[in-house]
């Protein structure tokens, strides 16, 4: 079943959050769980025992970049509210985008991984609707680049065990060099 804009939800989301935390809740406490407005990861702590990564709007593809991050967020970053990063909002200017886009093109080549595995078309995002005009395509180069990078020298291992188990959820090829490659 494929999304489409117009509906208010994604059937395939609560697919997704299940997935991801019969994977990973119990060795690594951290669930996948569905947010109201602004996506954010938040620690373990006093009030809440497990780790939550907490993606926008109940939106599949945010859900799969903000795993994407988690997947590359080494064990002290994963100790700290959004991994200890500033974010820098929407409205940047040209130095503040290219900054942002520098530090994105890992997550978002793991995402794209991921969205490969799930099934879907994946898209960059340069996050930066108010701001100066980002360079879409040499971006999108850039984050291809690094995924066909990923797929020879290997993905970040919890990056891989998703991967896995999203294709054999929904049925999907392995990310491959060669399937890679033919995305460009």
């Amino acid at each position: 079943m494929q999304f489409t804009p117009q509906d208010d939800t994604d059937p395939q989301v609560d697919e997704l959050i299940r997935l991801f935390d019969a994977t990973f809740a119990e060795n690594w406490n951290t669930r996948l769980v569905r947010g109201d407005d602004e996506p954010v990861y938040l620690p373990a702590g006093d009030e809440v025992p497990f780790h939550r990564i907490v993606f926008a709007h109940g939106f599949f593809s945010s859900a799969l970049h903000e795993i994407a991050h988690w997947c590359i967020a080494g064990d002290k970053r994963r100790q700290l509210e959004d991994y200890g990063y500033w974010y820098c909002p929407d409205g940047r200017d040209a130095s503040q985008q290219k900054a942002f886009e520098q530090v994105e093109i890992k997550p978002q080549a793991v995402e794209w991984a991921l969205t490969l595995s799930a099934g879907r078309q994946f898209r960059v995002s340069t996050d930066n609707l108010n701001g100066a005009e980002p360079d879409r395509e040499t971006f999108t180069a850039a984050v291809h680049e690094q995924l066909v990078q990923y797929t020879r020298t290997g993905f970040p291992p919890r990056a891989g065990m998703l991967m896995t188990v999203l294709q054999a959820h929904f049925k999907t090829a392995p990310v491959t060099t060669e399937r890679a490659e033919a995305l460009a």
